[in-house]
């Protein structure tokens, strides 16, 4: 049964990044003609033409994105207009980066996250439930570009212990990711604090406290297990979130990840190779993740029946 649903939402997934084909590939052209960027100042009309025809800008949309969908199924997106390389395996290796601060970032979350979520339900309107709900309001307002240049200033200006900008050694990871982290780990507090007060009302919580189990099992074995599907939940769209959405970060921190890319390339470059593969890449790592959120509840919850 649930490889019959895994095959179902394959098939989902690919209907998807079709219709997302389409989209992107027109969006990226409603920027303008590519060769505009391409083309120096000093070349004539003929040679623009000219280069339209070599990179294909001179037939109708309908046949370039045709041309486009036969190339990219076999994974050839054509070189990129900016740097003249292949643009896919440009897009792997920025997106090796990105998955690495995303995951930096996602470890740092749960660690924060979790436990303070579940102390704070255990220890609802207490002075440290308190302080847990104002620091989490307060990291929800925060913006990631603030923060970050405020380590910035205090870990890398002042104190000189983590390096501001690149990816030159093993510990530049560490204020982007707290960044990301800190922020993703807010919001996640929140959702685990809420889920774990609606688990401990339950009459089987009830229940096994009456029977006089030890608190921690009855934390371990029956809270934390049933209060976990909102949060994987919630989790799955931060990680979501991450993949795309760290691109200021990844700019402040100037980290060679897909995000980076993707900005040069629409901003300086209108690299419409590069656009193309890089967004398509975020959709199917987005699609990915669902498909393992929604795996995982079948593990997490046993009531959860797949259905045809």
């Amino acid at each position: 049964m649930i490889v019959r649903y895994i095959a179902y939402r394959l098939g989902l997934m690919v209907i998807s990044i079709f219709i997302i084909s389409i989209v992107v590939f027109f969006l990226v052209r409603l920027k303008g003609d590519p060769v505009d960027v391409m083309a120096p100042p000093y070349f004539s009309e003929e040679q623009r033409d000219e280069l339209r025809r070599a990179w294909g800008f001179d037939k109708p949309l309908l046949v370039q994105y045709r041309i486009f969908l036969s190339k990219a199924i076999t994974g050839d997106f054509g070189l990129s207009i900016a740097y003249k390389t292949d643009a896919m395996r440009l897009v792997l290796e920025r997106l090796g980066w990105t998955y690495l601060l995303t995951l930096a970032a996602t470890i740092i979350a749960v660690a924060i996250a979790l436990p303070l979520g579940i102390l704070s339900a255990l220890k609802r309107g207490s002075f440290f439930d308190l302080s847990v709900t104002l620091t989490v309001t307060i990291g929800m307002a925060m913006p990631s570009f603030w923060l970050a240049i405020v380590f910035i200033i205090i870990f890398s200006a002042n104190l000189k212990w983590l390096p501001a900008f690149g990816a030159l050694e093993p510990k530049s990871i560490i204020l982007p990711s707290l960044v990301l982290g800190l922020g993703m780990a807010a919001n996640l507090s929140r959702i685990v604090r809420s889920s774990t007060l609606e688990v401990l009302r339950q009459q089987y919580v009830v229940t096994a406290r009456a029977k006089g189990l030890p608190e921690r099992i009855v934390i371990w074995r029956h809270v934390l297990s049933n209060s976990l599907i909102p949060v994987i939940t919630a989790l799955g769209l931060q990680i979501g979130w991450l993949l795309g959405g760290a691109v200021i970060v990844e700019q402040v921190f100037a980290w060679p990840g897909l995000g980076r890319l993707m900005v040069d390339a629409v901003t300086l470059h209108r690299d419409v190779t590069v656009v193309q593969a890089g967004l398509l890449w975020f959709a199917l790592s987005f699609l990915l993740i669902n498909l393992i959120v929604d795996v995982l509840y079948l593990f997490l919850d046993p009531r959860i029946k797949v259905t045809a």
